[in-house]
């Protein structure tokens, strides 16, 4: 994919595929995919013998029929310090590429005071390393994506999967009697990302959603070109009206942070933008610039997720909500309210077109209003495009959506006359 994206013929080769595949897509049925109703009740578990991490359990959770045989969902389940009478929040984490079931993770909920469950979403065991984890026999299928199995029964398909091991995971921790079904959310990255939009369109009962890079409109230009270039059209129109987020998440009702960085390899800005705009429900942006992209510290420590879930099932502060946004001419602003001080402001900017991923973002200071509400920037002449940041006292930053200008064509010099 790398190479193509270097050589100037293979990717007007690859974009004339892509112009054709999104004809396709227009005119294909997108019809959101219905799941097992089987994943809406607590499914069976046991304990996972042989696996051991300090503070949590692992776990086996029944899992849909695979190719016709049973499966069963590794999983890392913790609880908080109990509180004598107060039933705890939950939240559901999801992997992405390369990952597992990360029994660190659920520490660092449960060390917030929350119940947490991590789910292996590839049939596989939290056993071996990055990238290379042990095959589960009684798994479900591997990931990621399922290109190759688009022609194999929805329900066979490793976004069907994937999505039910999630689903089943709420379904599991909202029975645990230390639980508050009422106050459980749901967060996952970058593949997970992707799985936790579609999940919050399908399962309503979450409470809120921090989707981290992921996002859909994998047919406009995302980093899986390729896959759907290899596909062809037909499949590839199959596959999107069948597996993109951009299908669920208009039925998606609660509110949802957006997490995600300038220059991400595999979600674009302009693909994120349409898919936080689908649904009908609060949403609130952190987009920053550069920011790496990976479990661990990148995807799962930003605090911004920590105080959004408290916000709505923790009785936590609300974080910085913008009430507008705009510009005139190269005056750019954004109102807003705050219970915690927005105490600076930035202009982030580009002035390069082209590839997202590949567009050098600069940084300048905004102003922020004496009374706590305003924030104001010049933009330069040649910005293609940009957004505002505001941060907080507790340096939780929320952003603007971003905005790109058309700048004009550089005019062709006069001869002499």
């Amino acid at each position: 994919m790398a190479a193509m994206m270097r050589s100037p013929n293979a990717c007007r080769l690859l974009l004339s595929g892509v112009a054709m595949l999104l004809a396709a897509v227009s005119t294909a049925p997108a019809a959101a995919q219905k799941w097992d109703p089987a994943v809406f009740q607590a499914p069976k578990f046991e304990d996972a013998p042989g696996f051991n991490a300090e503070g949590v359990r692992a776990i086996y959770y029944n899992g849909l029929p695979f190719r016709g045989r049973p499966t069963r969902v590794f999983a890392w389940y913790g609880l908080p310090a109990p509180k004598p009478g107060v039933k705890a929040p939950g939240i559901v984490l999801v992997h992405g590429g390369g990952g597992t079931a990360f029994d660190a993770w659920v520490r660092l909920w449960t060390s917030r005071g929350y119940a947490a469950i991590a789910m292996d979403n590839c049939g596989q065991l939290a056993r071996g390393t990055y990238g290379h984890w042990e095959r589960d026999p009684q798994g479900g299928p591997a990931g990621w994506g399922g290109f190759d199995a688009i022609d194999e029964p929805a329900t066979d398909q490793w976004t069907y999967h994937a999505v039910a091991d999630v689903i089943l995971a709420d379904s599991l921790l909202r029975s645990m009697p230390e639980v508050d079904a009422d106050r459980i959310g749901l967060t996952g990255i970058s593949w997970g990302g992707y799985l936790t939009c579609i999940t919050a369109g399908v399962d309503s009962r979450f409470k809120f959603a921090v989707p981290v890079y992921g996002c859909g409109f994998l047919g406009d230009n995302s980093v899986w070109l390729g896959e759907f270039k290899k596909m062809g059209p037909e499949k590839s129109a199959r596959w999107l009206s069948q597996w993109d987020p951009g299908v669920y998440l208009k039925e998606v009702k609660i509110p949802v942070l957006w997490v995600d960085g300038t220059n991400d390899f595999a979600y674009p800005m302009d693909s994120l933008a349409k898919s936080y705009r689908l649904p009908n429900a609060p949403r609130t942006l952190c987009t920053k610039v550069r920011m790496p992209h990976g479990h661990g510290g990148a995807g799962e420590n930003p605090e911004e997720i920590h105080a959004f879930a408290d916000s709505i099932v923790n009785h936590g502060k609300p974080l910085t909500k913008v009430l507008a946004q705009g510009r005139d001419g190269q005056a750019v602003w954004a109102t807003f309210e705050a219970v915690r001080t927005v105490v600076r402001a930035e202009l982030n900017f580009t002035r390069a077109q082209g590839e997202w991923q590949k567009r050098l973002w600069e940084t300048i200071p905004a102003a922020v209003s004496a009374d706590g509400k305003n924030a104001t920037a010049t933009l330069p002449q040649d910005a293609t495009v940009h957004y505002l940041n505001l941060i907080d006292s507790d340096g939780l930053t929320v952003s603007t959506e971003h905005e790109e200008i058309v700048q004009p064509k550089p005019s062709k010099a006069n001869g002499p006359g």
